[in-house]
């Protein structure tokens, strides 16, 4: 059924380019040029593979729609092992058709057929798969090394410990992902090894492997990474593997490329790295980046990481934050922070930030002084109240003069109130329930894998 799938492949390389995903739903990230490449490349595809591009798109709880009762393609689309889940029907007869189709010169062919055999499982597709591991061609070596990341059949992890010493980059950097996905600790000293490879990408895929191989052996030469890698993309995902291993002995080589790291993205990294970490080592670092940083990300990633370190001694900075902080993303972090931080007294700047101009940062601000619980915030939040249109703040808002110790005349005021959210918090706050439901729960973004 996939054999007429060898024209139409642009359509699924513009998908490519189209999407991604960060930390939640699927959102559009190219250019418009790029959804007119798309729609032009789909005029004529083969319905097999217009199917494929759409499973790509995604968009749509379980699986990209796959249950809707009506679609374009109808019938055409090609059969899921199980609603919501993007692994196909085979037989035995179309595995042997993809592992054929990855020796192909087409590198659209190879993508498509390489990334339908990893919706398979290991011991259906991991004896082909191996099969071409050992191939004299690099190309074919490469793609069977990704394939055997995308399904991890545990038989592979030997050939792919082998294929680290592969004189093709490719297939080197391919076989250390691969290791990376399988967590098999037989990986880490090879894998350790290759840090120091000639070519960026192989130790960039070392790097994250080590990430996920979860030994602390592999710290002292990730810190190295770190301080001496001279392109920053690898000192980046050694920063990330850094924190995923919470390596805390690593938190001063951290806090230090905070500091003094040219690029951007290694800094948030290493903010995000410390954010992790079981230790309150780096806050002196994270908190001049809060204040100081010329990077707006790097300075939200450094507040979040404070937050995430309940540091209490960073309570005045980051009131004081909240008042001369332009970035509304910033605020919004630092306000969240401030809740986490288990301290007795408001900042003045939080509660000024009850009156901010962005409702995002006015129900952050009201949530962390929920959280606080300091009686100085009660005239603030009584004038917010009044002012305040927006539902989600106003509930923000009568939980944080709850549990500020509003008093019972006040709430009865409440009752009366227009928004049904409103008057059930009060009705909950009289009845003498403190616990309003905690809610907002603000959801700063974390900088996780790069």
């Amino acid at each position: 059924m996939f054999r007429n799938a060898n024209a139409g492949f642009a359509i699924l390389a513009v998908v490519g380019m189209l999407w991604k995903e960060p930390w939640g739903p699927t959102v559009v990230s190219a250019a418009a040029d790029n959804l007119r490449d798309l729609i032009a490349a789909a005029q004529g595809a083969p319905a097999v593979v217009c199917d494929l591009a759409a499973d790509a798109v995604g968009n749509g709880w379980g699986g990209g729609a796959a249950d809707a009762p009506v679609t374009p393609l109808g019938a055409h689309r090609l059969p899921r092992h199980s609603r919501g889940h993007r692994r196909y029907d085979m037989s035995a007869e179309d595995v042997r058709f993809l592992l054929e189709s990855l020796s192909q010169r087409d590198a659209c062919v190879r993508e498509l057929a390489v990334r339908l055999l990893g919706t398979q499982g290991g011991d259906e597709v991991g004896p082909g798969l191996l099969q071409r591991l050992g191939s004299p061609d690099s190309t074919t070596r490469s793609v069977a090394a990704l394939g055997l990341g995308l399904a991890e059949p545990a038989s592979a992890v030997a050939a792919l410990v082998r294929a680290v010493g592969d004189p093709s980059t490719g297939a080197k950097a391919n076989a250390i992902w691969a290791l990376g996905r399988m967590g098999d600790g037989r990986a880490v000293q090879p894998v350790i090894a290759a840090l120091g490879d000639g070519s960026p990408l192989v130790r960039g895929a070392a790097a994250g492997a080590l990430g996920h191989l979860d030994s602390a052996s592999a710290v002292p030469a990730l810190v190295r990474i770190l301080k001496g890698d001279p392109v920053a993309d690898v000192r980046r995902t050694a920063a990330w593997a850094l924190g995923q291993l919470e390596a805390a002995d690593a938190a001063d080589a951290l806090a230090s490329a905070l500091r003094v790291d040219q690029d951007a993205e290694v800094r948030e990294m290493c903010a995000w790295a410390l954010g992790e970490m079981d230790t309150k080592r780096g806050a002196d670092a994270l908190l001049a980046a809060a204040k100081g940083d010329q990077d707006d990300a790097v300075r939200e990633t450094a507040v979040w990481a404070l937050g995430e370190q309940a540091e209490a001694s960073a309570a005045g900075a980051l009131g004081e934050l909240l008042t001369a902080e332009k970035n509304v993303d910033v605020r919004g972090t630092a306000a969240w922070a401030l809740g986490q931080l288990e301290i007795e007294q408001a900042p003045k700047g939080l509660i000024a930030a009850v009156s901010d101009a962005d409702v995002e940062v006015r129900t952050r601000a009201a949530w962390a002084l929920s959280e606080i619980g300091d009686g100085a915030a009660i005239p603030a939040l009584r004038a917010a109240l009044e002012r305040e249109t927006d539902a989600d703040a106003r509930k923000a808002e009568v939980r944080a003069l709850i549990h500020s110790g509003e008093r019972s005349e006040r709430l009865t005021e409440l009752l009366e109130s227009k928004d049904p959210e409103v008057r059930k918090a009060a009705i909950r706050g009289v009845a003498g329930n403190g616990g309003v439901d905690p809610w907002p729960w603000p959801e700063p973004r974390p900088r996780p894998f790069p």
